[in-house]
């Protein structure tokens, strides 16, 4: 089955093509733009790309699965509504997972910090052992970060990693197609339901609604 893999819980939006078989899987195609602006106007384009290099239809897919985050409300809320829009379109069902976890996955053994940039000078993170999550997922500053590890992965690990004090995978700075699809792909050999996507936030986004009016001088 082919599978379309969507992440923009990170400044790098991603599109993946991965093929999932009853015994395992493999990466087809992916495309990553990283910019944390620009995630409404690259997605569309990385998915188009990434179907192209492959001579895939998007009739072709079989399911969808989407990053959850955590991530900011902003780029999170791109990746999602893309992945629900299309599979609704489709009629193929969509599969959520923690991006955190495709980071941990992809790390391989041992205890591994997943820091990913929050913002606001602090990072999302989760550890993990032998790429199963045992901690998280949080929010915090880096310096407020505790626990065992013997490495840290993501674009928070490679910005805050003079604070966490051990070696940073500068080569895994954001969750690869191939991981995220992984993490379902129980679900999707068993043709489980289609799953909402809920977003992991962590925390309220930077604009609310006013909580009344305001009072005009003249």
């Amino acid at each position: 089955m082919l599978v379309l893999a969507l992440d923009t819980a990170t400044p790098a939006s991603t599109a993946a093509l991965v093929e999932v078989t009853a015994d395992g899987l493999s990466g087809i195609a992916e495309r990553r733009t990283v910019d944390p602006r620009a995630h409404g106007e690259k997605l569309a384009p990385e998915i188009a790309a990434a179907l192209a290099e492959t001579g895939v239809r998007p009739s072709d897919l079989g399911a969808i699965v989407a990053g959850l985050g955590p991530g900011p409300f902003t780029g999170l809320r791109v990746g999602l509504a893309t992945a629900a829009s299309m599979a609704h379109a489709l009629g193929i069902p969509t599969y959520g997972v923690c991006s955190l976890d495709a980071l941990g996955r992809a790390a391989g053994p041992g205890r591994v910090l997943v820091a990913t940039d929050a913002r606001r000078r602090e990072v999302y993170f989760a550890t993990y052992l032998d790429g199963v999550r045992v901690g998280g997922p949080e929010v915090a500053k880096p310096a407020e970060v505790t626990g065992e590890f013997d490495r840290v992965a993501g674009e928070g690990g490679l910005k805050y990693g003079d604070l966490f004090g051990v070696p940073v995978e500068e080569h895994l700075l954001y969750p690869p197609g191939a991981a995220l699809v992984a993490l379902a792909a129980e679900r999707i050999r068993e043709a489980a339901p289609s799953e909402p996507l809920t977003p992991l936030y962590l925390r309220r986004p930077d604009a609310v609604e006013p909580t009344g009016r305001k009072t005009v001088l003249t």
